[in-house]
């Protein structure tokens, strides 16, 4: 790891003799400040000073941070936990273990579930179902209804202040927009709700119009042919006239070629309230490897060519791309290993995505500070900003006390028997990662170590958005207000 001059201590560092919850000592800490070395003092569940190396140190735990990068709790804000409905898929329990084994202390749930989440009530509901098992902060995305567009105008931020939108179908998809009509009258609600649409954005008309020609694929490398990217081009192409019309905010899901990028960031330039994310698996994989691995990689939108997956890695380097997102979707080994037209699209995914990421930026020769850097800003301030999770994706005094240690040298290959995810199975077999998360700390409380072997109790909340009276998110020079828990929630 790089050294650099220290940096002064926090004016909010405690006495020496005062007694704290946590000290996180000796770690590099990947601050929106910068990366430096340093340590974390932790009160009363959030970041009480950071203190610069030789600076005074309070009485209390000690957790030796020495030689890993100290990151701010990583966010993943696109995962499929299947509850309720599908928990033969995967449970709430290992999919948040599977989230702290990657580093990730919240996470965004999508609504495509059993019954999908289209209004509060749904989204209560789902919440008082994972109460006490969840082992991560997490909050919802619910989903936008073609029947119910007005439901966006009245949403509540405190239980949600996102809404998805299927432009296409799938196996899991429970309802899709597939008239304009629909879909205009769901982006004007919004837009006077203030709701930000997340959106899978590929077009069934498209899709349906080659399926009538084509039939479907009856091998895995006739699948990315099956689902091309013109289905996303198109769709990307009706997003951008819709938020030019409505104004709407809107943050593009699992980008997958160079053609929807170029047109997401020349909108983006433009003016319009439009940011994208790119995942990990379009990052790793290309369509040679749906061809050779079948059903592992069967994705939607699927893996496209080497061409745009280095258009993708641009975009994550350059600083386009606001966000990257597992989408983390299990199906059993039963599901996915059926014949190529019925197996269903998806891939475990949130353990493996910020070790993926990591890898591939040292492959690129990214210096390790850089690369934390990356990832402190695509799992950390931008989610968190875009998302209003307030308290959550910084290093800063006055933040959540989560913190994700990184080995950034730890070098060690994936097996099916690190899969946290009910599953069992990972695309990522026997790949060898750079880069290992050995402890993670939630609200102050170690929750996952992995050379003890060891996992804390499930404390994980159900966060409330910000209130629309309160100030926009603070800057990346500003302490983080604590993130604030719905009724029902549990410490």
């Amino acid at each position: 790891m790089k050294t650099s001059p220290a940096s002064p201590t926090s004016p909010a560092s405690p006495q020496p003799s005062a007694e704290v919850d946590l000290v996180v000592e000796g770690g590099r800490l990947v601050t929106p400040g910068g990366v430096r070395d340093g340590s974390v003092v932790v009160r009363d569940g959030r970041v009480a000073a950071i203190v610069t190396p030789g600076g005074p140190l309070p009485s209390g735990p000690r957790l030796n941070a020495e030689g890993r990068y100290v990151l701010p709790g990583l966010i993943d804000s696109h995962v499929h936990f299947r509850t309720p409905g599908l928990e033969h898929k995967e449970t709430w329990e290992n999919g948040s273990r599977a989230a702290l084994a990657g580093g990730v202390t919240t996470v965004m749930d999508m609504p495509n579930t059993r019954p999908p989440s289209l209004d509060t009530a749904a989204l209560r509901a789902k919440a008082a179902l994972i109460a006490g098992r969840s082992h991560v902060d997490h909050r919802f995305h619910m989903g936008a209804d073609p029947d119910h567009p007005e439901v966006l105008t009245d949403l509540d931020p405190a239980v949600a202040t996102s809404a998805k939108a299927f432009m296409a179908g799938h196996h899991t998809a429970p309802v899709v927009f597939r008239e304009a009509w629909q879909l205009e009258a769901a982006f004007a609600a919004a837009a006077r709700g203030g709701v930000r649409l997340v959106l899978h954005s590929e077009d069934q008309h498209v899709f349906d119009l080659l399926d009538s020609h084509g039939g479907d694929p009856e091998s895995y490398d006739a699948y990315e042919p099956h689902r091309p990217r013109s289905g996303a081009i198109v769709a990307v192409a009706k997003v951008v006239h819709l938020v030019r019309t409505h104004g709407t905010k809107v943050h593009v899901l699992h980008v997958s070629s160079a053609e929807e990028t170029d047109l997401l960031v020349a909108a983006a330039a433009e003016g319009l309230p439009i940011t994208f994310e790119v995942t990990g698996h379009h990052l790793a994989f290309t369509d040679h490897d749906t061809a050779l691995r079948g059903p592992r990689t069967r994705l939607s939108p699927a893996i496209r060519a080497p061409r745009d997956r280095e258009r993708l890695w641009r975009a994550v380097l350059n600083g386009e791309a606001s966000t990257i997102g597992s989408d983390h979707a299990p199906h059993t080994v039963e599901e996915k290993n059926r014949p190529p037209a019925e197996a269903p699209p998806g891939l475990p995914g949130v353990q493996e995505l910020a070790i993926s990421v990591w890898t591939g930026l040292l492959a690129r020769g990214v210096d390790t500070d850089t690369a934390a850097s990356h990832l402190a800003r695509l799992m950390g301030t931008g989610p968190a900003d875009l998302f209003d999770l307030t308290g959550k994706g910084r290093l800063t005094v006055g933040a959540d006390a989560d913190l994700s240690l990184l080995d950034p040298s730890a070098r060690w290959q994936l097996s099916a028997a690190h899969v946290e995810s009910l599953c069992g199975w990972s695309a990522y077999e026997g790949w060898m990662f750079t880069g290992r998360f050995t402890t993670v700390v939630t609200g102050g409380r170690v929750a996952w170590d992995l050379e003890r072997g060891t996992l804390g109790e499930p404390h994980g909340r159900w966060l409330a958005g910000r209130d629309t009276s309160e100030p926009a998110p603070p800057g990346a020079q500003s302490p983080a207000a604590p993130a604030r828990e719905l009724e029902g929630a549990i410490r």
